[in-house]
C-alpha cells in the first residue's frame, strides 16, 4: 500500500527563485499541452498522453528555459493534463450538469512539481533533500520515513512555505481484531454522534477565526492592485486560511485515529456534500465541519489497520425509528426522536447513527439483530 509522508523544507533565496522559475516553466508546459490537445480535438484529432509527451523535445528547442526543469517532471506535467481530460470525459459520460472542462493555469496558480521516480532527480541523504538543478535542501524530518519512497512532490503553499511529500510503498500493520462496531452520524450541532451515544464536539474553527479573516480581507480590499502592500496583505489572508485548515485537519486526524483504534467496523453515510453546499443557509457551517475529510481519513487509516469502513445510503436515516422502523417526520429544529408507535425517545442524531450502523451491517451481510449488545435500549 502507498502512504504519504509530508515534511517542511527550508530553501535559500537562490533555491526559492529557481523553484519558482521551475513552477512557471511547468505552468507553460501545462498550458501548452492543454492548448495543443484542445486545438487537435477541434480538428477531429484525439491526442494521447504519449503523443503530447513526445512533443517536449521540440518545445525545448524553441524554449531553452525548459531545460532548467528535470525531464521527468515535465513528463508528469503532460500526464496531469491527460488526467484532467480523463476526469472531464468521465463526468460528461456520467451526465454531470457542469463537467468542468480543463482550464488554463494563470500566473502563480501552478504550485507543485512531481518527481515520479525516486532516485532520478531527487533523493534523501540524512536530513537533506538532494534535488536536481537545485542542490541540497534542508528537511524537517519530524517522523521517520517508513517503506520505500516512490515519488516526491514539492509543493508551495499560498503563504510561500514549501513542503516535500514522499509517497512510499509500505506494508500494512493490522491492529488487534475487535468485535466493536459503530455507526457515525455527522452533523452541525455535534461534529459526529456515535451509535453508542457518544458525541464529538464541533470545534467550528472557521467561526473562531471569522472576525480575524474579515479584518484581513477588509485591509486587502483597500490596497491598490499590483502593489507590494497588496501582496503583503494577501499573504495575511492566506495565513488565516492556512491556520484554519491546519487546525481542522489536525482535529480530523485525531478523531479518525480514535475511531479506527476502537472499532473494527465504522459505518458512515455516503453524503453528497457538494449538493448540500447549495443550501446557502448552512453552506458555511457544512464546509467548516469537514465531514468528507473525516470519512477519507478514517478510510485511509482503516486500510492500514485492517479495519472496515462502510458507506450507506443516507436516505431516511434520521426519520426511521431505530427500534420499530416507523417513519417519523421531523424538521431540522427537532433534536429528539420520539416514536408514536413504539414510544422510543432518543436523541435524533443517535437514532440516525444506529440506523447507519444497521445499514452498514446489512451491507456486510450481517444481521442487524445479532449485535444487540451494542444497541442502547437492550
Amino acid at each position: 500500500m502507498r502512504k504519504a509522508f509530508k515534511y517542511r523544507i527550508y530553501l535559500t533565496n537562490g533555491q526559492r527563485r529557481i523553484l519558482n522559475t521551475m513552477l512557471e516553466e511547468c505552468r507553460w508546459v501545462y498550458n501548452q499541452t492543454l492548448a495543443t490537445r484542445r486545438d487537435a480535438y477541434e480538428k477531429g484529432v484525439s491526442l494521447s498522453w504519449y503523443e503530447t509527451k513526445a512533443m517536449l523535445p521540440q518545445w525545448k528547442e524553441t524554449r531553452p528555459s525548459l531545460k532548467l526543469v528535470h525531464s521527468q517532471v515535465l513528463q508528469n506535467v503532460t500526464q496531469r493534463v491527460d488526467l484532467a481530460f480523463q476526469a472531464f470525459f468521465r463526468r460528461v459520460k456520467a451526465g454531470a450538469d457542469d463537467p468542468g472542462y480543463p482550464r488554463f493555469k494563470q500566473f502563480g496558480r501552478y504550485d507543485s512539481i512531481t518527481y515520479p521516480q525516486y532516485g532520478n532527480g531527487v533523493r534523501i541523504e540524512g536530513d537533506r533533500l538532494i534535488v536536481s538543478k537545485i542542490g541540497a535542501v534542508q528537511v524537517v524530518l519530524h517522523r521517520p520515513i517508513k517503506g520505500a519512497p516512490k515519488t516526491v512532490t514539492l509543493t508551495r503553499s499560498a503563504t510561500g512555505k514549501w513542503y516535500a511529500c514522499l509517497s512510499c510503498e509500505t506494508v500494512a500493520h493490522p491492529l488487534e481484531p475487535t468485535e466493536q462496531i459503530v455507526g457515525v452520524d455527522v452533523g452541525l450541532a455535534s461534529f459526529a454522534t456515535l451509535s453508542n451515544g457518544e458525541k464529538i464536539a464541533n470545534p467550528r474553527f472557521f467561526r473562531q477565526d471569522e472576525k480575524a479573516l474579515a479584518k484581513a480581507q477588509r485591509k486587502l480590499s483597500k490596497a491598490e492592485q499590483g502593489t507590494p502592500e497588496r501582496m503583503k496583505r494577501r499573504k495575511v489572508v492566506s495565513r488565516v486560511h492556512e491556520r484554519i485548515a491546519n487546525r481542522r485537519s489536525n482535529t480530523v486526524h485525531q478523531e479518525s485515529r480514535k475511531l479506527v483504534n476502537r472499532f473494527g467496523v465504522v459505518a458512515f453515510e455516503d453524503l453528497h456534500i457538494t449538493g448540500m453546499l447549495k443550501n446557502h443557509c448552512l453552506a458555511k457551517s457544512i464546509a467548516d465541519a469537514a465531514w468528507n475529510q473525516l470519512i477519507q481519513y478514517t478510510t485511509s487509516k482503516a486500510e492500514e489497520a485492517g479495519r472496515r469502513v462502510v458507506l450507506v445510503n443516507p436516505r431516511n436515516t434520521s426519520k426511521r425509528c431505530s427500534r420499530c422502523g416507523q417513519m417519523v417526520q421531523k424538521d431540522l429544529s427537532a433534536r429528539v426522536h420520539s416514536c408514536p408507535v413504539c414510544g422510543l425517545v432518543i436523541d435524533r442524531d443517535e437514532n440516525a447513527a444506529i440506523n447507519i450502523l444497521a445499514l452498514g451491517l446489512q451491507g456486510l451481510g450481517v444481521s442487524p439483530e445479532k449485535p444487540t449488545c451494542l444497541l442502547p435500549w437492550e
